[in-house]
């Protein structure tokens, strides 16, 4: 791919979370290094999916990327444009161009606001429309396309339903047309017979407005039917990345492949002959993580090297990224 191509640009990305210490005088005694190095690009148009166990970063990742945490060291490139660094009149205009939709759509919409004061808020921030009438016609004109009434306008969030309420989240992530949104698992807190509306949804404005998305998810089957390419993401660290029908059918980082030993197959006779890799142990802390490579205390087939060199993310294949030891010998 071309650079031109390249919407979202993340190079070492690190964010860390100071820990202070102390009744009265609060020192530093340390830091969460919840996402600490991690490069990846984004094209127009596509959908990079972020999968991993709870706790790995990915959601710190997802607000990193967009400023809502600041960054503590690398780069983000936005359409271009560097965005640590940049002065108020380009973040506001990097704030305009991105989005998220969050993951539970019960504590993501204020209950005291009417649909019409949520969906509107980012075209009030950003001064879209001078008059409340444009506004209007603009929520009436959201409502519809994530499949709502805009008779429903004057109603608040305790009167939808969960999937009813996500596309109302949908419907104030669209609203100042943004290039980039940030997808923070927006289905798991919603009924599996409600998901796939959503997931369809999500993809026919894709296709419409040519958006592009960074999809955080625990499903990987979903992940598999919605990205375009998947990055697995443990203690901080992207360990793999690739396009998604080599990852699922080709994974060679041994956290990766215990993932996909996990996600359930609907043939029974399959299921059973498959063989289950089961990780002992739980996650380091990210307050002091492991030396070498960081999934050596549960890899089940560390040896010593892993234990003392920190992997180098090298491409094996076209397009296809790892961070193993074990990978680099063969």
């Amino acid at each position: 791919m071309t650079e031109a191509e390249q919407l979202i640009v993340v190079e070492n990305l690190k964010k860390h979370f100071p820990i202070s210490g102390g009744l009265v005088f609060k020192q530093k005694t340390g830091s969460v290094r919840a996402v600490d190095g991690i490069s990846f690009f984004i094209n127009k148009g596509e959908t990079l999916g972020l999968v991993g166990e709870s706790g790995c970063g990915k959601t710190t990742a997802g607000r990193t990327i967009l400023n809502l945490y600041p960054p503590t060291d690398g780069k983000i490139i936005v359409a271009g444009h560097q965005l640590i660094g940049a002065d108020k009149k380009e973040l506001k205009e990097f704030h305009r161009k991105t989005a998220m939709i969050f993951q539970d759509p019960y504590a993501s919409l204020n209950p005291r606001w009417t649909v019409s004061a949520i969906v509107s808020e980012p075209l009030r921030v950003h001064k879209l429309f001078t008059n409340e009438r444009e506004r209007n016609e603009r929520v009436h004109e959201l409502l519809m396309l994530v499949g709502l009434s805009p008779r429903l306008i004057n109603r608040f969030p305790h009167e939808f339903s969960g999937g009813q309420r996500q596309r109302i989240g949908v419907a104030r992530a669209l609203a100042a047309k943004p290039l980039f949104i940030v997808c923070d698992e927006p289905i798991s807190a919603l009924d599996v017979s409600i998901q796939a509306q959503v997931v369809n949804l999500l993809e026919e404005l894709q296709d419409e407005f040519t958006l592009t998305y960074l999809f955080i998810a625990h499903d990987l089957s979903m992940v598999r039917h919605i990205c375009d390419r998947v990055a697995v993401m443990y203690l901080g660290l992207i360990v793999e990345l690739a396009e998604r029908n080599e990852l699922y059918e080709n994974p060679l980082h041994p956290y990766t492949q215990a993932l996909l030993s996990a996600v359930p197959i609907p043939d029974p006779k399959r299921d059973r002959q498959r063989h289950r890799i089961i990780l002992s142990g739980e996650i380091p802390s990210p307050i002091n993580p492991p030396s070498g490579c960081r999934f050596h205390p549960r890899c089940p087939v560390a040896f010593d090297r892993c234990k003392i060199d920190i992997p180098e993310w090298r491409e094996i294949s076209t397009g296809h990224w790892v961070a193993c030891h074990l990978v680099a010998n063969q």
